[in-house]
């Protein structure tokens, strides 16, 4: 074996740019994942009167309300994050400068949508 070959195993830190973009594939897996929780709320919810009851309860638990605005948090960024690598495939904003500016907006952007409609919804 060539000991003489270059390692590279830097992978902190990384780009803002970079991490925006593994961000937007991580909450596509919390996103995913996060429908199991869906399903069963709803699942509890349509079972019966008693089981709203727990449902609603569930979701109004301070565990319950941190899963769920977590899972909004997820679903605007994932959006946000979306919508930016659409404009990327149009080769709008594909610069360095622009990708930087649109990493910031992104994650703002999500912040601000989600705390307008979780404050709406709560």
């Amino acid at each position: 074996m060539n000991s003489e070959r270059p390692v590279n195993l830097q992978l902190f830190p990384q780009p803002f740019t970079a991490m925006v973009s593994i961000t937007h594939r991580i909450t596509g897996v919390i996103l995913f994942v996060g429908v199991a929780f869906g399903l069963y709320a709803l699942d509890l919810a349509l079972s019966s009167e008693q089981g709203f009851a727990a449902a609603v309860q569930l979701t109004q638990s301070p565990l319950g309300v941190f899963i769920l605005m977590g899972l909004l948090f997820a679903l605007m960024f994932h959006l946000v994050a979306g919508i930016k690598h659409l404009l990327l495939d149009f080769h709008m904003g594909d610069t360095y400068e622009a990708a930087q500016r649109s990493a910031i907006i992104t994650v703002v952007v999500s912040v601000v949508l989600t705390v307008l409609i979780g404050a709406a919804i709560w």
